[in-house]
């Protein structure tokens, strides 16, 4: 029996040793780091509050078990006979308050420094959508898209997985070190979460709401994140990647940016003067069909019955244009339909809506141009 309860006693003793030297190690099975102030101020919260429960344990089940092993039966010892202890309630009822009081003024404290985003010295409005990320530098006249980078072949087993699977975007966001960086966090259709370890910011996305966040990096870099909130099909398909750039580096990339914005801009105005041919529209909707909305309506514009409506010969696809063009262009608040707006160009929206209500058999003739686009959207301010 004295064995057993030693090799017991010896075995509890190495599993927490091994679990303090783990949470030390800052291994996987910890809490993350990270790479900031006050991710570092978040971790030692963290690790204060592991240690004090650690030690909780140790002198409750130390108690417990030393206990249990001196009163127990085969040495003859009877149970005591009372009915209070005025002191052992009073110890039972002041200690836990102390250390609550003691675990709840740096927690309170290090909540306060976490949600005080005054004197920033940038501000990005980061808005989720299904199932992407639009990143908007108020301070500067640049916004664009963040969509995951990572090859469909790779998530359907044809290729090799890479190093920063389903982790990597076509456009990262670019910050700059030394700066403190107000994240002003919404969504447009339903409830996401702008999750970054390294920073120790994770903030919900919800419609109709802005939550703020904030971050100072201090080491040029590359972090990675995802959406941490289910949010539909392609919740897994929603990674953050955010690259900090030393001053001047990330003022050359604003520069650039801003230049190819305005570009884009001039480009856009020269479109919606041209009219694209019937056989251009139907070819460039059908590439934006395959790629934006087949998984839910079909490649054949069948849908899913019950899930999904159809497009074929049914639905807004023959209906009125303009309310085609709505549902496309804002979606359809309550349903799965996300908003296209800030997703796709005029361009690409009238090719699409052109496609749809011409291929599968609709017929309808309609020719939507990236002008009459512009129109609806102008009129509907």
């Amino acid at each position: 029996m004295k064995v057993r309860l030693t090799n017991l006693i010896i075995g509890l003793v190495a599993m927490f040793a091994s679990t303090i030297a783990s949470a030390g190690q800052g291994t996987q099975l910890n809490l993350t780091q990270g790479v900031t102030e006050i991710s570092q101020t978040v971790y030692g919260l963290h690790m204060l509050v592991f240690y004090i429960c650690v030690a909780i344990g140790v002198v409750v089940f130390g108690a417990m078990f030393i206990s249990i092993y001196r009163h127990r039966k085969s040495r003859g010892v009877e149970p005591a006979k009372f009915h209070d202890n005025l002191r052992v309630e009073i110890a039972w009822t002041v200690i836990p308050f102390l250390i609550l009081i003691g675990m709840a003024v740096p927690a309170t404290m290090t909540l306060l420094d976490m949600d005080d985003t005054s004197d920033s010295d940038l501000s990005v409005l980061i808005t989720g959508s299904q199932w992407r990320w639009h990143y908007s530098y108020l301070d500067y006249d640049v916004e664009y898209l963040s969509n995951m980078a990572t090859p469909r072949e790779q998530i359907y087993g044809r290729l090799p997985q890479t190093e920063n699977y389903l982790l990597e975007v076509d456009r990262p966001l670019v910050v700059p070190v030394g700066q403190k960086i107000r994240f002003l966090i919404t969504s447009d259709d339903v409830i996401h979460s702008w999750w970054v370890p390294e920073f120790a910011v994770k903030k919900d996305a919800n419609p109709g709401y802005i939550n703020e966040a904030w971050t100072r990096i201090d080491e040029p870099g590359i972090y990675r994140g995802q959406c941490a909130e289910l949010c539909g099909r392609d919740h897994g398909f929603m990674p953050i990647v955010v690259i900090a750039k030393e001053q001047a580096e990330f003022d050359e990339w604003i520069q650039g940016e801003e230049q190819r914005l305005a570009d884009a801009r001039a480009e856009e105005e020269r479109l919606l003067s041209m009219e694209m041919s019937e056989d251009e529209l139907m070819s460039l909707g059908e590439q934006v069909y395959l790629s934006q909305c087949a998984a839910c309506h079909q490649p054949n514009g069948q849908g899913i019955p019950g899930v999904f409506p159809g497009l074929a010969g049914v639905g807004v696809s023959i209906g009125d244009q303009n309310a085609h063009i709505d549902i496309v262009v804002n979606g359809s608040a309550g349903t799965a339909m996300q908003s296209f707006r800030n997703n796709l160009s005029m361009r690409e929206l009238a090719a699409v809506i052109t496609y749809e209500r011409n291929a599968w058999g609709n017929n309808t003739g309609d020719l939507v141009q990236a002008a009459d686009i512009h129109e609806f959207i102008q009129g509907n301010q």
